[in-house]
Order: structure tokens, then sequence, then C-alpha cells
């Protein structure tokens, strides 16, 4: 266990920080949270937190999260906690006494160890979409190509324009969310009548909204992948599609490099075991 440490979970993800604490050997801290009937809430911290660095980690997934992070990190000051820090894993950044982005902590590693492990054909891949598809396909020495998106409206996709050679690879989406998921099923269709053999998404923070489910479902991916960043067990129970790559172990490393003052920037290229 480690001591001066004291992890607390936003209410909206409980399952991930459950993992980070374990991983971590910590009891997850106490919170007790009240609604009364004018719609106040009071917060209440459950045990002592003076002279502790003391970590809050949220998800910004607002439906499950009444509370707010300010709230808690306010009664935290208050009751002496030493330093706070707060994660918020959606917003892709820890705040506090250490300030880094968390997809770049998280992403490349856990993309990269999914990719190798399932896709059986992953030195014949070619890697499309955001920017931080040169760095992941550099790190797997295949070739990476482009769609370019050119548009009417927003949310609508006018035409596609594929720059790369996709003929006879599995082609791999790299993305950091999907709203509808109507770009990247759009996509898949272009890159298999491209020629590519199988397609495949990784979209690090998942998706969010309406008609995504069904468009994955009748979309032409072998699978898409997505962090735990947010919970998407629901997802799951209606899309087999999505597969999830669990990123605590890499939450954790980051909270254990931090708190004993080492550089958390290894992590950018090294997945934890």
């Amino acid at each position: 266990t480690m001591p001066n440490i004291v992890l607390f979970s936003g209410s909206s993800h409980q399952d991930q920080s459950q993992r980070v604490a374990d991983r971590l050997g910590l009891e997850l801290g106490k919170v007790v949270t009240k609604k009364f009937s004018n719609q106040e809430t009071s917060v209440e911290i459950g045990e002592s937190v003076r002279g502790e660095d003391v970590y809050i980690m949220q998800s910004a997934d607002k439906s499950r999260a009444p509370v707010s992070v300010k709230l808690v990190a306010n009664m935290l000051s208050v009751a002496g906690a030493d330093h706070i820090v707060t994660m918020d894993l959606h917003a892709s950044r820890i705040r506090g006494f250490f300030d880094i982005p968390v997809d770049n902590l998280y992403a490349e590693p856990a993309v990269l160890q999914w990719i190798r492990e399932n896709i059986a054909e992953w030195k014949n891949c070619i890697l499309l979409g955001s920017q931080r598809v040169t760095s992941i396909a550099d790190r797997l020495n295949v070739q990476f190509a482009f769609i370019r998106k050119e548009r009417k409206k927003a949310n609508e996709v006018d035409r596609m324009v594929l720059v790369g050679d996709v003929k006879d690879r599995v082609a791999i989406l790299v993305d950091d969310m999907a709203d509808t998921c109507s770009t990247v099923c759009h996509a898949a269709d272009k890159l298999l009548s491209a020629g590519a053999t199988k397609v495949y998404a990784v979209l690090i923070h998942g998706i969010s909204s309406g008609p995504a489910i069904s468009r994955i479902n009748n979309a032409a991916f072998e699978a898409v992948v997505v962090t735990n960043t947010i919970p998407q067990e629901d997802k799951m129970k209606h899309c087999t599609k999505i597969q999830v790559t669990d990123i605590s172990m890499i939450l954790a490393e980051a909270i254990r490099r931090a708190h004993n003052g080492e550089s958390v920037s290894y992590l950018f290229s090294h997945a934890p075991l």
C-alpha cells in the first residue's frame, strides 16, 4: 500500500476507480452525499485526509455525476488535504499539482497492445484517422493513410476522399471519440470498397449518442475498440462488436509515479503490465 495517499471516486464511474484502487492496494475514500428536497446536495467526507495527497477520479458522463467534483475538492481542501488532484478521464486531463493530457498517457500504449494481441494480421495493417495515427503507425512500423472529409453541414458527410492505398490490407480507423458514428461507419464502407480486407475502429472515449449503436451493428467493422474512461457495459449489451481495453493499470501507475515524484511521461510510450 502507498502511504499519505487517498483515492476518491466521483459518482460517475465507480467501477474504474475501484480497479485503480485495487491496483494501488488502496481502499476507496468514503464520500457520503445527500440530496435535499430543495435539490441542494450535501457532501460529507467519511475519513481523515489531513496532510494527505488526494486523488479524485471522475468520468465526464454528466448523467451519472450528480455531485460536482469541484464541490468534493472544496470539501477535501477544508478538511486539510495537502494536495488535491482531479483526474477528469473524459476531458483528457489531470488537474492539480501536475497537469498532463490523460489521453496521451493511456491511449497509445493501450491501443498498441490491443492491436498486437487481437489482430493476427497486424503487421499488414494500415492506420487511418486523427493526428495520433502517425505516431501509432510509427511504433507498429506500419503505413498510415488519411480520409479527408469534405462536409456541407456539421455531422453530415458530403463525400470522403481516401488518401493512401488500403488494397489487400487490414484497415484500422483511430479517433478520439465518435458521437453519432455516422462518419466512421461511412469510412468503413469507403475502405472496403477501396479493397481493404477487414476494417476495425479504435475510438478512445467510445460513443455517446442515439443511433450510434445501430449504425455500428449494421456497419462492416470486425470490432470497435474503446477504453473504459466512461462506463461501456450498457453499450456492449446492445452491440457485440464493441470491445473494451482496460486502462486502470495505466491510471494507477500514473498516480503512483506522480506521488513518488517519478516521470509520468514515461507512460506515454510504455504500457505497465
